[in-house]
């Protein structure tokens, strides 16, 4: 029987997601009203969703949201006069999510990794592609803005899914893999950006030129993995010009449009393996 006043569609809905947007499955969401008094609990879907179908009593509310090897997160949710509260979505960040990882080296591992790019294509959309063979290695000092980072990428791993296109770009008009066969980047420094965030000062070498670039760093948290090591996860990006780095190769196509855009867009999700070795697996 339904309330009079309360439509069908009273309740509570929330999606629960990591800060990289992936659902956080069977996450468990609890409400509580001014009190402290528990007046509900759900446990999230394998899309990561809380829907419940029980009125609420109207009112402010705290959403507690935990799932096993995240940090809590609390909120605050008003109940309508209708039974119904609109939480949105939550962002559960990894325990140890906030800090750099323990002091050390750290390995990156290539095969739960990808170093990817993008370039406007004829104004209207993007080419993706990324590097299939790179490394590097990560040390974690105890005053955080000496860490460093060094990664090697090889230039003729690039893919972008077509052969011919590879080709191209693997050519003296683009990457001219053949002279310089290794893209290098060195840091030079780390500053904190935010409560998760950190610019990572550095110098990239591409194609025989040396240039400072700032990667836009996020941590994404640590945790063990299945074969006894533990692993760190970041995210960066940055934004690059060919032209700083002498690959002004362009084919125009109409008046003012390029055939591939000048600004290439960076993105990396890093793994890193505690250690100065990558595990046997």
């Amino acid at each position: 029987m339904t309330t009079p006043g309360i439509g069908a569609d009273a309740g509570l809905r929330a999606r629960i997601r990591t800060r990289d947007g992936w659902a956080v499955q069977h996450a468990v969401l609890t409400v509580t009203d001014m009190t402290g008094t528990q007046i509900l609990r759900a446990t999230a879907d394998e899309d990561g969703t809380v829907r419940t179908g029980s009125s609420l009593p109207p009112g402010p509310h705290t959403v507690i949201v935990t799932a096993v090897g995240y940090a809590p997160a609390a909120s605050t949710a008003f109940v309508t006069a209708s039974g119904r509260a609109e939480v949105g979505t939550v962002v559960l960040a990894r325990r140890g999510g906030i800090e750099l990882p323990p002091p050390g080296v750290w390995t990156l591992d290539p095969a739960h990794s990808t170093v990817a790019a993008a370039a406007q294509h004829l104004g209207i959309s993007s080419v993706h592609g990324r590097f299939t063979d790179f490394g590097g290695r990560v040390e974690i000092a105890e005053d955080l803005e000496k860490s460093r980072v060094e990664a090697v990428i090889r230039s003729a791993s690039i893919d972008t899914g077509n052969s011919i296109r590879d080709g191209h770009l693997t050519s003296p008009d683009f990457l001219d893999a053949e002279r310089f066969p290794e893209i290098g980047y060195r840091s030079t420094g780390l500053s904190p950006a935010g409560p998760d965030r950190w610019t990572v000062h550095g110098e990239l070498s591409l194609h025989g030129v040396e240039r400072d670039v700032d990667l836009d760093l996020v941590y994404l948290g640590t945790g063990p993995d299945p074969w006894g090591g533990v692993r760190a996860a970041f995210r960066a990006t940055a934004e690059l010009r060919r032209e700083d780095f002498a690959m002004n190769y362009n084919q125009v196509v109409a008046v003012g449009i390029a055939a591939i855009g000048t600004t290439l867009k960076v993105e990396l999700d890093i793994q890193a393996v505690q250690g100065d070795q990558l595990p046997d697996v």
